[in-house]
């Protein structure tokens, strides 16, 4: 167990939505839960009943009511759930039409923009009946190739009031990369803005548009809309029309929801990309609606009089994880940018002036705040902050500490994981629980999560595979264009049958925590030993010589070697006696195994556009095998660099 770092009052607790919602299971099936784990517990053992119960509780919008929640709690892939039921999914993150902030978007250097809900209900009116005028209709796809502003937003809902399938990307992505995801899944319509800023440069998206159309004959219709200029020159664009002429004049328009099944297709997803094509994901639209309030009510207690910022791009799941806190009638920050423009301190000095209570980022942005030496909390005014959510690797106990002594101390820290197939997390959050250092709180309500040994075994208090042993309503409906579902079968179900293997390495421990320790695809086995990446990156990230560092195992003489790559903090030097260092670092806050064999400089490390490391294709590229899809990656020319390292050849 890791050093507490908080723990929530009793009169803290006391007002959570987990706290009335766990008196509402104690009184309705005659237990007395008074804390998290005996409840998860329960929530794993009676998932029929928790859901049921979860459906009531987040007052989901039904024409019609189901007939059972699921046909077969064993049944994964497959389980049907919520049979009977009619609903659409805008409709519920529309509930409310009042004079309350919807979105606040806020663009680099621009000044925030603000939308009540009456005004957002109004837009999505316009811009649905447009759609409807134009013949688009249900299990249609209409896709959004824009920033995170409120149009995204808009372009989503109106979409989908329809039952129109939704797919976004962010307007960093290359013409390949988009190809490689719209060119699948053949869209109708698709939204545009005119550009994008990033780090104080305006940058154009209408000739990319132009190119990726000669590619997809399906889209009948580009709207543009306006961000980096007013009336964009969109000649070159075919079927262009800018936003303000396609959207309806016409004021006062109700909505017409379309009433659909619990698993029509809301959205498609995709896979990374990094190893072939990306695998396309549709997620069904009441699936993503409960699990997703499941976790803004009850592990992030969102209400409506809160806040809520994720930094995040439209190409990553946390933007549609954080677009159903509408559902809620909370706040939205909607932020379009770089986060350290047009200083470090940026989305903090947002976080004062827009008083936001919940902020979500990832802990890469963590780390590097914290190399930057940015003290938020003294910086800033963080009264209203209560929760501060981080996401997109495991953030590591140097990364906790730096958030309670240089954010805020009375603060819930949720690491959260989970992924983009489940459009949602595993492990996250626990507002009624304690924050311990490198831990995520808790597995997520109804979410049989267990750590399998290497015997396919269940296990605490030591490391294994991250399975989901029990269906839930978020996975994937199918995968686009995978008829007898055998890439849907093999990119989970292969390993154990009727179990869902994610693909992480983790530890539960004895109190329901549970730490990250990597990709189990990307764990070194050195002697045959298995070792998380994380464990390393952990030492060796808080050395201030090192502004970044990648680990990979190359495969060397029938064994495999630990490769440290380090990218130097600026005016610093890899020199023998901080190899020394870093070494000695790694063999006593580790262990010996793994302290790498050979440790390089290297110019930058390879990412995601979704600002992931990318451990596997330095691996393939160093072992001389091809990297056969580089659009999803953020700088694709360094992998010519680790290509050509020649140390990497020699004992």
């Amino acid at each position: 167990m890791g050093k507490l770092l908080w723990q929530p009052s009793e009169e803290r607790i006391n007002r959570t939505n987990m706290y009335r919602f766990m008196n509402i299971i104690n009184e309705k099936y005659g237990k007395n839960f008074t804390e998290y784990s005996a409840f998860y517990q329960w929530s794993v053992e009676n998932i029929p009943d928790f859901w049921a119960s979860l459906w009531d509780f987040a007052e989901v919008k039904a024409s019609k009511s189901y007939d059972e929640v699921i046909d077969d709690v064993t049944k994964m892939p497959g389980a049907k759930w919520f049979s009977g039921a009619r609903l659409n999914f805008a409709e519920n993150l529309l509930r409310y039409r009042d004079d309350q902030t919807a979105l606040i978007f806020k663009g680099e250097e621009q000044v925030s923009r603000k939308i009540t809900y009456a005004e957002l209900y109004d837009e999505v009116a316009k811009v649905a009946k447009s759609l409807r005028d134009m013949g688009v209709k249900a299990g249609d796809r209409i896709v959004g190739f824009m920033p995170n502003m409120p149009e995204t937003i808009i372009a989503m809902l109106a979409a989908t009031s329809i039952g129109a399938t939704w797919s976004s990307c962010s307007p960093d992505f290359g013409v390949k990369g988009v190809l490689d995801r719209f060119g699948q899944i053949k869209p109708k319509v698709l939204f545009t803005a005119n550009g994008y800023s990033f780090k104080g440069k305006n940058l154009d998206c209408l000739e990319r548009i132009s190119n990726i159309l000669k590619e997809i004959s399906s889209v009948e219709k580009v709207v543009v809309v306006p961000y980096t200029e007013q009336n964009a020159d969109i000649s070159s664009v075919p079927h262009a029309v800018h936003y303000e002429d396609f959207k309806s004049s016409e004021s006062g328009l109700e909505i017409e929801f379309e009433q659909l099944p619990f698993d029509h297709p809301l959205y498609i997803m995709y896979s990374s990309g990094t190893t072939g094509l990306p695998k396309c994901m549709v997620q069904s639209a009441g699936g993503i609606l409960i699990h997703q309030l499941k976790e803004l009510i009850l592990h992030t207690d969102l209400k409506r009089e809160d806040t809520i910022f994720y930094f995040t791009t439209c190409g990553w799941m946390m933007w549609n994880w954080l677009t159903s806190s509408l559902g809620v009638g909370a706040t939205l920050v909607l932020f379009d940018g770089n986060p350290f423009h047009p200083e470090p301190g940026a989305l903090w000095k947002m976080a004062q002036d827009e008083k936001i209570t919940v902020f979500g980022t990832s802990a890469g942005y963590l780390a590097a705040l914290q190399n930057a030496g940015v003290k938020p909390g003294k910086e800033y005014d963080l009264t209203p902050l209560r929760a501060l959510l981080s996401t997109g690797s495991p953030l590591s106990i140097e990364g906790f500490e730096f958030v309670y002594e240089e954010i805020k101390k009375d603060l819930q820290l949720a690491s959260i994981s989970g992924g983009t197939d489940l459009n949602g997390c595993f492990a996250l959050g626990n507002p009624i629980g304690p924050v311990y250092a490198g831990e995520l709180q808790c597995r997520g309500l109804a979410m049989k999560v267990e750590a399998f040994d290497d015997n396919g075994k269940p296990v605490t208090g030591q490391q294994g595979e991250l399975v989901c042993s029990a269906p839930f309503p978020s996975m994937p409906i199918y995968f686009w264009d995978d008829p007898e579902g055998k890439k849907y079968h093999s990119a989970y179900f292969d390993v154990y049958p009727n179990i869902w293997r994610h693909g992480d390495y983790i530890e539960v421990n004895d109190h329901g925590g549970v730490t990250i320790y990597g990709r189990s695809d990307a764990t070194l086995n050195p002697g045959g030993v298995r070792i998380g990446t994380a464990e390393i990156y952990r030492q060796v990230e808080q050395l201030e010589e090192i502004e970044d560092s990648l680990v990979v195992g190359q495969s060397w003489k029938n064994d495999v070697r630990v490769i440290l790559f380090v990218k130097m903090a600026q005016g610093k030097a890899l020199t023998e006696e901080l190899m020394n260092k870093i070494r000695q670092t790694i063999r006593v806050n580790a262990s010996p195994r793994h302290v790498p064999a050979k440790i390089l400089d290297v110019p930058d490390i390879l990412y995601t556009l979704n600002m992931k490391k990318v451990e596997l294709a330095v691996k393939k590229v160093i072992e001389g095998k091809p990297v056969l899809n580089k659009d999803a990656l953020k700088n694709p020319e360094i992998l010519d660099y680790y290509a050509s390292i020649k140390e990497l050849q020699e004992d």
